[in-house]
């Protein structure tokens, strides 16, 4: 699991007298915060819905939005954030009202130093702790790069906007989204998922959206489609990058309306669902080549997230071999305790082009062929031989079959675009668009 450790934690102080606000402001930053001062509750709900905060202290009394009723709305947006009251007229009752909702913390003016220091303390150990907690247990580093990854994840979790994450493939997209979901207000409803470029674009639209009963042959049954099952919770679209046109504009109407129509059917449905997606193509290439929608890209991109691939963050690989090579050995009950220095200086150096997906590959087949506590180095160089000559994904070999139908139809047609177009059922325009995308010319088929 990572260790983050946030140094300078962020407060936002809430005071309507200036004096106070400019002196507890000093005493604090004089603690080693960074602060935020605000001089009523809306001004600081603008802030929190902005930026983030560890700690949020404020007066109880004020005018317009106290602070009771601004705890109560920062509950609505931030449950992680604790939240320290002040009160010139603190009685019992009040601090009682406080807790009973709550609220971290009670101080009385004038503020005992001490106190605060000591209230503060436990409240930042308290912000910071949630962000070491069990959201992104899966994770496995200890590298800097992506400890400031995960740092910017779990803030972007409590902001419901949504996020599109970038990156090789086999690097851990979907995990992140589901630490994402995991460290998110929506948290305890579902976390759904689906391959965008691993289905046929009539029935990734059914799964998405559903269909109604009688809506298409074999619709024998109503279908509530993934949205629905999402809903209240988070969707997440792998390879985005591979949506067809027609079903990116019906995703950015759902998106922009927040309501589904399924197939077949004349009734919109309202949905509140997060979408984190993900893809590992240049998205801002597929725009140009009119491949991506530039509205829809601007929809899903609120925040980018990059993951580094497996050799940039190599400080890792001891790690996650050793952390994959236990949860191997005990899934498949084999006494297996460690790799051999120079097994390890292998997977060390190794390139790893198919990232952490490969790594797992290659420990669970050293896991299956050692016979001996230790594994080998040969048995890496096994592996790693066998991992570079992987099972193709089902989109790769989809792209495979599709070019070898394409070289065949227009080798039948003489380069005729119009009668490969006829024969394949589909139009010119998608006929060009596919021969691009395999980078094939007409003129080279054409006979003499």
């Amino acid at each position: 699991m990572s260790q983050t450790n946030i140094s300078d934690p962020n407060v936002l102080l809430v005071d309507d007298d200036e004096s106070l606000l400019r002196l507890m402001a000093i005493r604090l930053k004089g603690e080693g915060y960074n602060v935020q001062s605000a001089s009523g509750g809306k001004e600081a709900l603008k802030l929190i819905n902005t930026q983030n905060f560890d700690v949020v202290l404020s007066d109880l009394r004020m005018p317009g939005l106290d602070g009771l009723s601004l705890f109560e709305e920062i509950m609505g947006l931030r449950k992680d954030v604790p939240v320290i009251l002040m009160t010139a007229h603190g009685t019992i009752q009040d601090a009682v009202e406080a807790t009973q909702r709550g609220v971290f913390g009670f101080l009385t003016k004038p503020i005992d130093h001490d106190e605060l220091r000591s209230l503060m303390k436990k409240a930042v150990s308290q912000s910071q702790g949630a962000q070491n907690g069990k959201w992104c247990e899966k994770i496995i580093t200890r590298s800097m790069q992506m400890e400031q990854l995960l740092d910017q994840a779990y803030r972007v979790a409590k902001r419901d906007v949504s996020v599109l994450i970038s990156g090789a493939s086999g690097t851990g997209k979907e995990l992140l989204a589901s630490a994402i979901h995991k460290a998110s207000k929506r948290a305890d409803k579902a976390f759904v998922a689906i391959n965008c470029g691993a289905l046929p674009e009539n029935l990734l639209e059914s799964e998405l959206f559903g269909h109604a009963k009688g809506s298409f042959t074999g619709a024998v049954n109503e279908h509530q489609g993934l949205f629905r099952e999402a809903d209240g919770g988070t969707l997440f679209l792998d390879e985005i990058g591979d949506m067809p046109i027609p079903l990116q504009v019906k995703l950015l109407r759902a998106l922009q309306e927040q309501t589904i129509r399924p197939v077949g059917s004349s009734k919109q449905i309202p949905i509140d669902v997060r979408i984190i997606s993900a893809t590992h193509k240049n998205l801002s290439k597929e725009m140009e080549e009119g491949n991506f929608r530039e509205d829809l890209y601007y929809r899903l991109n609120v925040v980018n997230i990059t993951l580094p691939t497996l050799r940039e963050r190599s400080e890792d690989i001891p790690l996650l071999a050793r952390h994959l090579l236990k949860e191997s050995a005990e899934r498949h009950q084999v006494k297996v305790s460690r790799f051999s220095d120079d097994a390890m200086q292998l997977l060390t150096t190794c390139l790893w082009p198919g990232n952490v997906r490969q790594l797992v590959n290659v420990v669970e087949q050293c896991v299956a062929l050692t016979h001996t506590p230790v594994i080998a180095s040969h048995l890496v160089e096994q592996a790693l031989s066998a991992s570079e000559q992987k099972w193709p994904t089902l989109t790769e070999a989809r792209d495979a079959f599709e070019q070898k139908y394409l070289l065949k139809l227009l080798k039948m047609t003489d380069g005729n675009v119009t009668r490969a177009a006829e024969l394949a059922g589909r139009n010119r325009t998608d006929m060009h668009k596919l021969m691009k995308k395999h980078d094939l010319h007409s003129v080279d088929f054409k006979r003499d």
